[in-house]
């Protein structure tokens, strides 16, 4: 399946992105959606992954900061093809913009796969939506696809 990957603005494409967000977030993990879409949303560069019927499948975004998150794809779109499409497009941009780490917040029981990948933990466990997390970091050359089952 041939794919198209866009980097959009919040401001142009919210609706889409927030009809993928919900999908994933709210619809089937049953996150509260006041905890989904945040103020980084305006700052953060989203992209957009289409199929070949032109609908939007998956989405994700990278904060100034360098924080991979809000991994949404679709249920019949989750291989690995659409998520190594995905990390690639937000990972130029973060060469694009100098981001030399690349932070993601990862639920505990992921925190041991991260590490193996070359992520660190950084600061203390939080909670999120219920969720216990902890922030990881690598450096971006190293970067390798987490473990996007566990990820937010």
């Amino acid at each position: 399946m041939a794919y198209k990957v866009q980097q959009v603005l919040w401001q142009e494409a919210c609706d889409q992105l927030k009809t993928l967000r919900k999908a994933v977030y709210v619809l089937e993990w049953q996150l509260p959606e006041t905890t989904e879409f945040d103020d980084l949303d305006s700052k953060a560069a989203h992209v957009l992954l289409f199929s070949d019927q032109d609908t939007p499948i998956a989405t994700g975004r990278l904060t100034p900061s360098g924080e991979l998150g809000r991994i949404a794809v679709l249920p019949g779109h989750r291989t690995l093809a659409v998520y190594k499409l995905l990390f690639a497009a937000l990972l130029k941009h973060a060469e694009l913009q100098n981001i030399k780490q690349i932070q993601l917040q990862s639920e505990l029981a992921s925190v041991k796969f991260h590490q193996a990948k070359g992520f660190k933990p950084v600061g203390k466990v939080f909670m999120e939506a219920g969720i216990p997390m902890q922030k990881m970091v690598c450096n971006r050359q190293n970067f390798d696809i987490p473990d996007v089952r566990h990820i937010h």
